[in-house]
């Protein structure tokens, strides 16, 4: 039986993954190409898996509103089981038709990090009620408004980033000034929020205690497997936790060395190439007809 078969033993190179259960994956430059189409191996494999009983969810730095409606865009016949949004701080269990929201920076803290990223030349903003808040407009900002269309909204000030809590707030940088403040942000710990790359021109910061393998754990545990059940793909900084902690976690070719170096295995193809779902098809429906 195909089913019982897919849900008892996975072959995984010279490893084996018992009772595989979900199949979670980060969105850009992982699951989809770079025009943001789900291609056709990677959908008819999670098709596959779905089919027999294995969950798939997505896991992304972007809210639920604008999350939840790719199921449909990328044609898949059924509602993702799971999807963490917002880096962990929030989660959608359609299992159990429930939304949770956790740790969110306190209106002090994103004050204090607009501060701390003063020395850099950067165009930050933050998601507020369903619009896109931002210091300014830009090309890479109108980009990513597009992506997520979402309207811009121009603050008046700084204050009016710290009104409330939120989830994150991120800044678009130049590419070739990243790596300076990768070391400018390693360099200068902070006990409350952390700073992490999610982007070549994206540097976002989120309350310490949330990252995508928070909310992970809280799926595992609302829906009683364990994380050894779960295979993770991601491609860089903001998925290392997700991926270190899954039974399975797998880095894209295409991903940083940083997440290279935390998982477990590295996709042949690129997110561009199909690489997710050639990757799920040889190591895991090739390996059971």
């Amino acid at each position: 039986d195909f089913s019982y078969v897919i849900l008892s033993l996975i072959k995984t190179g010279d490893q084996f993954m018992k009772d595989l259960k979900l199949v979670i994956c980060d969105i850009d430059s992982t699951l989809v190409d770079s025009k943001r189409n789900l291609m056709p191996t990677t959908r008819e494999t999670i098709e596959k898996l779905h089919e027999n009983g294995v969950y798939f969810g997505i896991a992304s730095g972007r809210p639920l509103d604008e999350l939840q409606r790719y199921a449909k865009i990328w044609g898949l016949s059924f509602e993702f089981d799971f999807v963490i949004g917002m880096n962990g701080s929030e989660l959608w269990d359609n299992i159990h038709q429930k939304e949770y929201s956790y740790f969110k920076l306190k209106k002090e803290w994103i004050k204090e990090i607009i501060e701390f990223m003063r020395p850099f030349k950067s165009n930050y903003f933050i998601y507020y009620h369903g619009k896109l808040l931002a210091k300014g407009i830009d090309d890479m900002m109108i980009k990513s408004a597009h992506t997520s269309d979402k309207e811009i909204v121009v603050a008046k000030s700084d204050a009016d980033f710290y009104q409330e809590e939120n989830a994150k707030i991120m800044f678009r940088v130049a590419e070739d000034i990243m790596p300076e403040i990768e070391a400018y942000v390693e360099a200068h710990p902070n006990e409350n929020y952390n700073g992490f790359k999610t982007q070549t021109t994206l540097m976002e910061f989120a309350d310490k205690r949330i990252n995508k393998s928070y909310a992970l754990k809280k799926i595992c545990e609302m829906n009683d497997f364990e994380l050894e059940n779960v295979a993770a793909f991601g491609d860089t900084t903001n998925d290392n936790e997700m991926l270190e902690v899954s039974g399975l976690g797998v880095c894209m070719i295409n991903g940083s060395d940083d997440t290279k170096a935390v998982a477990d295995d590295i996709t042949l193809k690129s997110n561009n190439e199909d690489g997710v779902g050639d990757y799920l098809r040889t190591h895991f429906l090739d390996k059971l007809q």
